[in-house]
């Protein structure tokens, strides 16, 4: 059980600091305590598949996510971990079996934010507003939760809204996340994006060094600054910070990032390698933002038509993400 405890902690704060090296310490001391006893001992079981959940080996986490489920089929997180899993590899039909179950149980803080991405990759962006509404007063009722996990109820709203074409609503969301949890580097990576896509080039600078300086190991972040530093014509450190995204991604989980495919794809690099990456990650992860990529990908190696028929697939559950939706013009323009 300290095995189990430690597993635990190390997760935790590689969720803090976003440092990949604590989620493989997570996975080998949940390992550790399982060796010693499987039987009452769902807590390293279910650090276990949260660990391999964050290194992108996900059909190893639906397995031990099912496991724990069958182990104990009323534990209503195993089951929304089971869901949120299959959703990665893009299994919708037992993702949607598996929320259907859940839906009467969207009160509880383990089922409410899984249930609301559900809902937004189905194309219902309001109702997952709701529920993470719902989540977020429920988590003010609970003071035993750690301000860092109140807060990432606020960062999910502030993410869904920013997607949605939310601006204000989003970063209101973002200042009562870092109001709980000053500091928190997901929520100012997020708040640069943000001033990104508004074109506050400075402010996406200021938000963007903030994030990486609690935690060096973000792609995206990387990325984000990159981008506003070309806005603002200064070369020299939009290149300094693209090749710091370059280290970050290597320091992540195998060897596809999808965020630093679509920095490669928006910028006219390196199109056959990501093509070619995106083709093998689709064998046995057939989720919509994989086609996306995809059909990304054939689009700027000009294979217009077969571009369209994976956009076809990547919009197929009828999301209406702004970024698919931009693509799917894109390319029918093209065609």
């Amino acid at each position: 059980m300290d095995l189990a405890r430690v597993s635990q902690l190390y997760l935790a704060r590689s969720r803090e600091t976003g440092n990949y090296d604590d989620v493989l310490s997570a996975e080998h001391a949940a390992r550790r305590s399982l060796r010693n006893r499987i039987s009452r001992n769902a807590l390293a079981a279910q650090v276990l598949a949260s660990s391999l959940l964050s290194e992108h080996r996900f059909a190893e986490a639906l397995g031990m996510a099912r496991s724990l489920e069958s182990l104990d089929p009323d534990r209503l997180s195993y089951r929304a971990m089971a869901g949120e899993i299959a959703v990665e590899l893009g299994r919708y039909d037992e993702a949607r079996a598996t929320f259907d179950s859940l839906k009467h149980d969207a009160g509880s803080l383990s089922v409410a934010p899984r249930l609301a991405r559900w809902e937004e990759i189905e194309g219902h962006p309001e109702q997952a507003r709701v529920l993470l509404r719902h989540a977020i007063a429920g988590a003010q009722l609970r003071p035993d939760l750690p301000a860092e996990q109140r807060a990432w109820f606020w960062l999910r709203l502030g993410d869904l809204d920013q997607r949605m074409g939310m601006p204000d609503s989003a970063a209101r969301a973002y200042a009562m996340g870092l109001q709980l949890h000053p500091g928190d580097y997901r929520i100012f990576a997020a708040r640069a994006r943000l001033d990104a896509s508004l074109h506050q080039w400075r402010a996406a600078i200021d938000d963007g060094n903030r994030a990486i300086a609690a935690a060096p190991f973000d792609p995206t972040t990387f990325g984000t600054i990159s981008d506003a530093y070309l806005a603002l014509g200064d070369t020299a450190q939009a290149k300094e910070f693209e090749h710091g995204m370059e280290i970050a991604v290597s320091h992540q989980p195998g060897a596809y990032h999808r965020a630093w495919s679509l920095f490669l794809l928006d910028h006219h690099r390196r199109v056959a390698e990501v093509l070619r990456k995106a083709r093998i990650e689709l064998k046995t992860r057939r989720d919509i933002y994989g086609y996306d990529v995809l059909a990304w990908a054939l689009y700027h190696n000009g294979q217009y038509a077969e571009a369209r028929r994976a956009m076809t697939l990547a919009l197929s559950q009828g999301t209406k993400d702004p970024l698919l939706l931009d693509h799917a013009r894109m390319i029918q323009a093209a065609q």
